[in-house]
């Protein structure tokens, strides 16, 4: 991505709130589609291989709901791809909660979670289980629960997530450590349950 197309998102982001809402976001998507296609195909490195829902559709998705955002003052790039980080896991919990629904329930919540804490094959019973976990640590510390979202949903790297919350790398670092044992006691006491 070029200097000049970073600097036209801003614009366009910027000008993303007013009257002329479905130009600017035809003129945006494809400036940001290659970004929330990298994020989505993130994401979908920890699913299992036949998961139904494909990165296109979880792109078209959060992209719709990312322009839909009426409340949003988009201060840049950094903050439009973070949001879009939560944005594509709530697309994915929604799924998740419409398959169980149909399902009637099942799958364990049992979660393994490696050094890097990503799950090699999530269901999507486990990504409820870790949307679940995530608003508990949200109610504890919700920087840290934002830490865990854009680095393990988001794919962010650390100075990404300090920049996008306006905080320094050593915090983000710390917050990250912190989110990582509290997550993996969490779930050893869910399996325990």
């Amino acid at each position: 991505m070029t200097a000049e197309d970073r600097t036209q998102i801003t614009e366009l982001l910027a000008r993303l709130d007013g009257h002329n809402r479905h130009e600017v976001a035809d003129q945006l998507m494809p400036l940001v589609y290659d970004e929330l296609r990298r994020l989505a195909q993130d994401y979908f490195r920890r699913e299992r291989p036949d998961h139904t829902l494909q990165p296109t559709a979880l792109v078209h998705e959060a992209y719709l709901r990312l322009v839909d955002q009426t409340r949003v003052e988009w201060q840049g790039r950094t903050q439009f791809y973070a949001v879009g980080a939560v944005v594509m896991r709530r697309v994915l919990v929604d799924y998740a909660r419409r398959r169980k629904r149909v399902r009637h329930g099942g799958g364990g919540r049992t979660i393994e979670l490696d050094s890097g804490l990503a799950p090699a094959d999530m269901s999507e019973f486990e990504i409820l289980a870790l949307h679940e976990a995530i608003e508990k640590l949200a109610t504890l510390d919700e920087r840290q629960a934002k830490v865990v979202e854009l680095r393990f949903f988001g794919g962010m790297s650390v100075e990404e997530v300090a920049d996008a919350l306006g905080v320094s790398k050593r915090t983000v670092e710390g917050d990250w450590r912190h989110a990582k044992a509290w997550l993996r006691a969490e779930f050893t006491r869910e399996a325990t349950e």
